[in-house]
């Protein structure tokens, strides 16, 4: 069994969108997508540096963008399961068409400006904690005043909060935690401080008429299966001030008999965190189109053949 997955923001690196702009028609569908959300996905995926796709307003947008255009090249794909991690939820969301790839680029936008906003009040970051007894690190996290953001698994935990207790959880690291790496976000994403971000967001989902998802859609809130698009649609709201349990989703494609998991456009983390938390699961990152017949190998093997009214990309 398949699961197709999407990474989130920090996941982007200069120029990573100019090979698959070469693909046919990639030029043409990307540059629509830029024209029907205001924002030039071409310029800030070629020519752009690594301090202009830092801001949140165009890394998320473009990073949506990125996963739809690389899952597209796939062809057909059936997978058992999709999920993203933070904004590859909004992309997961168009995988299994609660959302059609417009409407997704255009909540992610929305998305991207509101938490650029919310993230401009306070000087607020993130920093990844690397190994630890999970239970020590959340307990030294809270004496902080940080939020355990993202809880992926695998050794892995992200704080969030001011700066000055990022600064703090650096200079003061958790008991047999190996490495606290701050990391190039602009704001405290998934805590309290996104909470200007969701009302905004509630506004631009009333716009919307999601569909129930032709796939399992499972959920990083929780690691929940979600059957409804009104409730996808909710969960892609209040998730923006809410935890990422990315370990709870991968306990979800075990317990679902994943075998394989790919991840799309700029894939490697979320395949990193699956070889140590999912043993025994085959893993594919699509970095560049060279990585398309590699993929089409893996879906090949662990997916079957779509039916015509459910395909995926």
């Amino acid at each position: 069994m398949l699961v197709l997955v999407a990474p989130g923001q920090g996941a982007q690196t200069p120029g990573f969108l100019t090979p698959w702009l070469e693909l046919p028609g990639a030029a043409d569908r990307v540059a629509a997508w830029s024209d029907a959300i205001g924002l030039d996905l071409v310029h800030y995926g070629t020519e752009a540096d690594a301090e202009a796709i830092r801001d949140t307003a165009v890394a998320q947008p473009l990073l949506v963008a990125a996963g739809l255009l690389s899952a597209a090249a796939l062809g057909e794909v059936a997978p058992g399961a999709v999920a993203g991690h933070s904004v590859g939820e909004i992309t997961a969301a168009a995988f299994a068409s609660v959302l059609d790839d417009t409407a997704a680029l255009r909540l992610v936008r929305r998305r991207g400006q509101a938490m650029a906003e919310a993230a401009a009040v306070t000087a607020t970051g993130m920093a990844a904690l690397l190994g630890g007894d999970p239970e020590v690190t959340l307990a030294h996290l809270e004496e902080l005043g940080l939020t355990p953001a993202n809880v992926n698994g695998a050794g892995q935990i992200v704080a969030a909060g001011t700066l000055e207790q990022i600064d703090a959880l650096v200079a003061d690291k958790p008991e047999g935690v190996r490495r606290v790496v701050p990391l190039k976000v602009a704001g405290a994403f998934h805590t309290a401080h996104m909470a200007p971000a969701v009302a905004e967001l509630e506004t631009a989902a009333k716009e919307l008429a999601p569909a129930d998802p032709v796939v399992p859609y499972v959920s990083n809130r929780d690691g929940s299966r979600v059957a409804t698009g009104t409730e996808v649609l909710e969960r892609l709201v209040g998730q923006v001030a809410n935890p990422v349990r990315w370990d709870l989703c991968m306990e979800t494609f075990q317990e679902l008999g994943a075998t394989a998991l790919l991840e799309v456009c700029p894939g490697g983390t979320l395949t990193g965190l699956a070889k140590r938390a999912m043993p025994g699961v085959k893993t594919l990152a699509l970095k560049t189109p060279d990585d398309l017949d590699a993929a089409r190998a893996l879906i090949a093997e662990h997916s079957p053949a779509a039916p015509a009214d459910s395909q995926t990309a």
